[in-house]
């Protein structure tokens, strides 16, 4: 398949839509260029893994903010 777009005089391009379709691309979507060596590489950017799912579920769950400040005195060894 051999597909080719013209650089406008900003630097952008279109992507022709049938590897818009290939790749599953839709306006707003962002896009990366990958280079190894003597090949460049489009494809859709990844988002970056969020650093904070590690700690789903970590903390216990509370039904009322009472609750939850009675838990937080307790590890400051506060007395209710």
């Amino acid at each position: 398949m051999a597909c080719s777009s013209t650089i406008s005089s900003k630097g952008q391009i279109t992507v022709p839509r049938e590897i818009r379709n290939r790749l599953g691309l839709k306006t707003g979507d962002r896009v990366e260029f990958v280079v190894d060596k003597d090949r460049t590489t489009i494809r859709p950017a990844r988002a970056p893994e969020n650093p904070f799912l590690k700690y789903i579920g970590v903390l216990p769950v509370f039904s009322s903010i009472h609750q939850a400040n009675a838990w937080v005195r307790t590890l400051r060894d506060e007395e209710s």
